[in-house]
Order: C-alpha cells, then structure tokens, then sequence
C-alpha cells in the first residue's frame, strides 16, 4: 500500500533513531546501512532538512571511519541544503565538518578556509562552544605550518574563550599550546610558565593525558637548556601516565624526545632503539609530519656514527615524506611547511659530500630551494594545475643544460649547520658554506668554506659578518648589531631602535671609520670567491650567476674584494637568481611574452604618502624625479611625476608596459615579505602603497622592471628565497628584476640608472649594462655604498 507523506517522514525518522543508537553502540556498518535508508526516503519526498541531517550524521560517520572522500562528499550536500534551507547555525556545523575532513587529509589551506568561515558562523549566532573550536583548530594549523605569531594569536583568543566559559580542560589546552609556541621560538621562560600553569589545573581537575602531556612539554623545556636529567625524569613520569591510559600517540611523542636526549649524550644504541619504536607507533597512527621528523632523527644517530649510507637512506624518506604534504596548499604555506623541513636537506647534502656524491649533493642543494616558487611560476606559465609535475626538481643533466642554455657560470651556494654543543646544550651552528661551480660546457666543481672558526674563535656569525659589512663605514650601526639564533637554528641579525644595517644609522650623526679598517668585504671574498676564484671565466664580460642561500641574498657580490683590494664587478658580469632552476623559467617566461606595442612605464618622485602614527608624509626625492625625467627622455617616453603616479594609474598601465621604471620609496618586510611596499600617490581611493601582495596578483608582460628604490630586493628570507617584491614581480609575469639590496643615495642611483640604460640601449644585455653601469658610477661616486647596491635576478638577455 502507498504511504502517505507523513508515514514515509515518519519511517526516515525511525531508521534515523535507529542509526543513531548503532553509531553509539560501534555498529558503524549498520548505521551506515540505516542512515542511508533515511537519505533516501526524505530525497524522495523532499524533506529537505531531514536529507540535510542525514547527509551531515553519514559525513561525520565517514570521519570516524577515516574515508575523508565520502565523508567531504556528504559534508558538501549536508551544506548545499543548509544554505538552501537558510539554517545559519546548522550551515556552521556543516563547515566545520568539512574543515576537519581537509585537515585530516593534511590539506591546511581548504582547512583553514572552512575553519575561518565556521568561525565567522558561530560568532555570528553566538555559539560561543564552536567559536573556541574553531580557535583552536586555526591554532594547531598555523602551529603546524610553522606560522607561529598568527597561531599565538588564534591560542590567546581560544584562551580568554575557555575561561569565559569556565571550561578548565580547554582552558589547560590553550595554555599548552602558548607554551609549545613559545618553546619552539626558544623563549624558554615563558614556555615554562605556560606549562606549569596548565600542568596545576590538570592535575585539580584528575586529566591524566593532558598531564602526561604537558609533563612532556615541561621536559623538552629542560632538554633545549641542557638540562638532561630533569629532561628525562619529566619523560619517564609522563610515559608512564601515557602507556597506563593506552595513548599510542603521547607515548610515540615521549619516545622521540627520548631517543633525541640519548643521542645528545651519545648512547647511539638507545637513541636508535627509542626512534624506531616511536616510528613504528606513528606509522600504525599514520602520521605523516611526525613519522618524516624520527626518520629525520634516525639519520643523524647514522650520521653521528659515520654509517653514511643508511643517514643517507633515512634523510631521503624524511624529505619525500614532507613533501607528500605539499599539494593542496598555497604559496605562503609551502613556504612555512619547507621551513620545517630545511635542515633535513642540510643534514643529507653533509652525508652525500661525506661520500664524495658531488652530483647527488647539488640536486639536494637545488630540490631544497625555491620550490613555492618554481610550483608558483611553472603552475602559471603552464596556465593549469595538471602540468607542475613538469616542474620537478632538475637532475644534474638537466642543470647542465640550464647552464648551457645560459650560456653561464653559474655558482650555487648552499648554507649547512650542525649540531654542536655549545655551553653543554646541543645547538644547531653553522658549519660551512658548500659551492658548487656549473659551468656552460657541463663541468661541474665543487668546493666548501669552513664557518666554524667564525663562531669559535672570532665570536661572530656569516650573517653578522654580513650585517657589518652593510653598515660600510658607519660605526653607530655597527654598535647596535644584534645576535640571535631563530628557532629554525639559524642565526638573524637585527639593530636596536631604527637603526638599519647603513645609511638609515648614518642619518644620526654616525660616526665614521676609515675604508681601510673594513675587512668584511675581503672577509666574504675570501670565504664565498676564493674557493673557486680559478674556476670562474677570465673574460669580464662573460656572466657569472651566483644562487645565493639563506642570508647570502643580502650580499652585494659587485662589492667584493680580493686581497688586492679588486672590486668582484671589474672581473666579471654579475646576475643572481633563487635557484638553477629559476633561471630556466624565466627564460620561458621571456619566450612566452605575448608581443608588446612598446608602452613604458616611468615613475619618478610621486607625492608622498603618509605612513606611521601621527602619520608622517614620506620625504620628497628630487633625484628620483630627475632620474625618471632623464630615463624618459633617453627611452622616448612621458614620466608620470608627483600627482600623475597615482596608485590606480600605475597598475592600470603596468600589463601593457614594455618596460616599468620606479623610482621612489620602497620598504621591505622582514616578517611577513608580502607587506613590502612601494611609495605611490594616495587619493581619496587608496593610500599609495603598492604592496608585493597586490602585485603578486597582477597578470605582467614587462620584459624588465628597475625598482629604483630602497631595499627592494629585501623582505623575508626563507628556504624559498627572499619573500617581497623582487619574487612578486617575477611571479607577476616579468623575467628580469632589478632591485637593490639597502637604502639607495638618490643622486648617486639616478647617475646609475642613467648610465645602466644608455648601456643597454647601446646593444649590451642587461647583466652587462649593470655592470658597466657600476664601473663608471664608480668613478663619480666611489663608496660602494652609492654603486653596489643593485642586482639583477632573472634573465640577462
């Protein structure tokens, strides 16, 4: 007999019971079996928010049972029908279930895009228990990526939540992840702090896998002082509580931790027996982040004990593991995620070298830079997601043939560190500068510099030495170096107050040292030229492509002195690039430039924008105008001057110009790259500053832009490469980039600029253009400071 309406909703509802009571009782197949016969019925007689509940109970079900795909599936129809329905509470849950499907599959950036609207949902009808949720869910996925100032954020938020709500075990959730931020950033202090406050309330409310888990973290406090006895007793006592409640998971995590500490006291027998039972827990969880990190560890308890070949074998899975993550994630999260993974491509370029694996070495070197980038501008040339596999880290023929191609000597530097102990704590120091010489015929070479007596014997770092050699003649910026290690180990410099590494210091009344008492240039020329000084071309005109490496970007390779005291530029034609493999992408992209009908863009000293509190207008730079004015009248084209350089009519012209000329101010961003700026006209509209985030947005056909401006070639320093404006533009379409790496004279650049473009225009290519530029500006101004400070990335032809 047919059914009436009422009685078929009526049985949906029973076999929705039904499914229920079996779900709770872990008769997951047949709640499945029941729920599917609800779903049915109501899309047969159209009740929409029964399909919707169901789809949702069925998405949830998939979760549990680990089949992200279907779950994703029903979670996507349970949202439709929210959305349908207009049911904005229901549409929040719906979100977060899909968020949680996404973070399962590792895949942080649709995560983090689910979370953030669920997030906006639940405040939006004050649902104060899911707000906190998704607080803590964003916390754990910036954590993961490495992004530790927005995840300190989202975890203070989560924080003041749960004790609104009065929940104590959020509450003791919160506090343990401010204290593993500010553990890994090396604040111990406060880390400790943290953990102990979180530790009192688990123990007053009887949570023992919360206070295993944060007797862990008191430990690993300990063990990054150099406390190993206080370590381990925090470990044994939190293994216990873990192996007594059966959490697999904290238990794999203390065995890690224990396995590190043995090896710091060098029980090679005990750190290995500890890593390989932490691995196979975590291989029965299936987790991949953690599983790449012991496989990290294994291989330097191989490497300590020399057993090369199985380092070797351990450094390669860690790396494929990690890289397995990438896919699905966007630029900037690479990017955080590699910063996690850098060292282990250090640690197998050292056991590669260790077996004279020259070649192999060199592939590692280049598979661990600039990978966002290279998916990025493959991803973009190729026009669709399908081809990046197409862009592949280069073998070593294809390297030879990136060199061939070039016509070019190329150099590529790779920054290695170790563990050292120092003070009776294990530190990750640097220890050499490996180079490898890739010459066009196919010939490689390479070659390494020793860092180690720069910190135990001179009491200084490659970066400070760089830093100092920056601050050329100027005493006051010196003075206010300061040291510090990153929680990555490597080493950063920065300055008190204001002051810069140069010529901002030199504002306030700097006092000046004498040219002959500086010896950082000769310093780095001994430590990153010497070494292959016989293996670069002895004709000046032939290009020399040097692949700087961590804080190797901030070098001026022009400015370089031999003993003699020889400048590097009157030897040879200078280009740097991010990687080899760069340097073949920008050729395509060079090859790929639709046809121009010869626009240019030339800015020269817009009316300055105010930037600060009480905002202050930008200075003016009458040099800059001229510059523009000269460069104008040299290419046959009309500057756009003070109130013409709006920021709307500059990139309204940049996709049709031939060449984009910028001379103003520019500023870079140390912690977040794409907040560098250049300085443009405000309107009512806008407030003039073009940022590298907006510009890597645009669609450019330029075959060259000159950011003559001040550090426009600084931002961020990653494994990826310097992230701000240099990388924007090259994302943006352009194949060659001219920057400068400090706070430019303006007078001196617009001398400069004069002469780089009268040089091109005469038949050179821009890398020789540059260079012949820097010699005759030399002659006007001889400081390195005033000619030194430019460099060209991409393609030179």
């Amino acid at each position: 007999m047919a059914q009436t309406f009422e009685e078929q909703q009526q049985e949906a509802k029973q076999l929705l019971d039904l499914g229920m009571g079996q779900y709770e009782q872990g008769q997951f197949l047949d709640a499945s079996q029941s729920w599917e016969q609800a779903l049915d019925i109501y899309q047969r007689i159209g009740d929409k928010t029964g399909e919707r509940n169901t789809s949702f109970y069925l998405g949830n079900l998939y979760i549990h049972l680990e089949e992200y795909i279907q779950a994703e599936q029903y979670f996507l129809q349970s949202l439709l029908l929210s959305q349908e329905i207009g049911d904005k509470s229901r549409e929040g849950y719906v979100v977060m279930g899909l968020a949680d499907v996404y973070l399962n599959l590792q895949e942080y950036a649709q995560a983090e895009l689910y979370f953030q609207q669920s997030l906006e949902i639940s405040r939006q009808v004050s649902d104060k228990i899911r707000e906190s949720i998704n607080l803590n869910k964003l916390g754990e996925i910036y954590y993961t990526l490495g992004e530790f100032a927005q995840a300190e954020e989202y975890y203070q938020e989560y924080l003041i939540l749960a004790r609104d709500l009065k929940d104590k075990e959020q509450e003791i959730k919160a506090l343990n992840s401010l204290g593993l931020i500010f553990r890994d950033l090396g604040e111990y202090a406060e880390a400790h702090q943290y953990f102990l406050e979180s530790l009192a309330i688990a123990q007053e409310t009887n949570n023992p896998a919360l206070e295993g888990n944060i007797l862990h973290n008191i430990g690993l406090v300990h063990q990054s002082q150099g406390q190993y006895d206080q370590a381990t007793e925090y470990y044994e006592e939190s293994l216990i509580i873990f192996r007594e409640i059966d959490y697999p998971e904290g238990e794999a995590t203390i065995l890690n931790n224990l396995g590190i500490l043995y090896g710091y006291l060098e029980n090679y027998v005990l750190a290995e027996e500890s890593y390989q039972q932490s691995l196979e827990i975590f291989q029965e969880i299936g987790h991949d982040i953690e599983q790449s990190n012991i496989l990290n560890n294994l291989g330097l308890v191989y490497q300590a004990q020399q057993r090369y070949d199985e380092a070797e074998e351990f450094f390669f899975k860690s790396i494929e593991l990690y890289e397995k993550l990438r896919p699905g994630l966007n630029d900037l999260q690479k990017i955080s995620l590699f910063e996690q993974q850098a060292k282990t491509y250090e640690f197998l370029q050292q056991v590669l070298i260790s077996q004279n694996k020259i070649e192999t070495a060199l592939e590692i070197s280049e598979r661990g830079r600039a990978r966002a980038f290279v998916e990025l501008l493959g991803k973009r040339l190729a026009n669709n997601e399908a081809n990046i596999s197409n862009y592949a880290p280069p073998n070593i023929a294809e390297i030879k043939q990136i060199a061939a191609a070039q016509n070019a000597t190329i150099v590529q530097y790779s920054y290695i560190r170790q563990e050292f102990p120092v003070d009776d704590v294990q530190r990750l120091n640097e220890s050499d500068i490996y180079i490898w010489v890739i010459k066009p015929t196919g010939e490689i070479a390479f070659r390494r510099s020793d860092l180690k007596p720069l910190w135990n014997k001179e009491d200084s770092f490659l970066t400070k030495l760089i830093a100092e050699a920056r601050c050329f003649d100027n005493y006051l910026c010196r003075r206010h170096l300061t040291v510090a290690q990153t929680r990555n180990g490597a080493t950063e410099v920065t300055s008190n107050g204001n002051l810069s590494f140069n010529r901002e210091a030199a504002q306030q009344q700097a006092i000046r040292i004498p040219q002959p008492q500086q010896p950082e240039w000769q310093q780095l020329h001994r430590l990153l030229i010497e070494p292959i000084a016989d293996l670069l071309p002895t004709n000046p005109n032939e290009r020399v492509i040097f692949v700087p490496h961590a804080s190797l970007f901030l070098i001026p390779f022009a400015a370089l002195q031999d003993a003699e005291g020889t400048y590097l530029i009157k030897k040879h034609t200078i280009v740097t690039t991010p990687s080899i493999q760069m340097l073949d992408l920008t050729r395509q992209q060079k090859l790929s430039q639709t046809e121009r009908d010869g626009n240019l863009l030339i800015v020269g000293n817009p009316t300055m924008p105010s930037r600060g509190q009480p905002p202050q207008q930008l200075s003016p730079l009458p040099g800059a105008e001229k510059e523009a004015q000269d460069i104008a009248q040299l290419l046959n084209g009309i500057p756009l001057i003070g109130s013409q350089a709006t920021k709307a009519a500059v990139v309204e012209k940049m996709p049709s110009s031939r060449i984009i000329h910028l001379a103003t101010h520019g500023s870079f961003d140390p912690n977040r790259g794409i907040g560098s700026w250049l300085a443009l006209t405000p309107t009512n509209s806008d407030d003039g500053f073009l940022t590298a985030e907006e510009i890597f947005n645009l669609e450019l056909n330029a075959e060259l832009v000159v950011l003559s401006a001040c550090d426009t070639g600084r931002g961020r320093i990653t494994g990826d490469g310097v992230i701000g404006l240099s990388r924007s533009f090259i994302s943006a379409g352009v194949p060659s980039v001219l920057v400068s790496l400090w706070k430019v004279d303006d007078a001196a650049t617009a001398y400069l600029m004069r002469e780089f473009y009268e040089n091109w225009l005469d038949g050179s290519d821009k890398a020789q253009a540059l260079r012949q530029a820097m010699l005759n500006t030399m002659q006007q101004y001889p400081h390195p400071e005033n000619w030194a400070a430019f460099t060209l990335i991409g393609e030179a032809e």
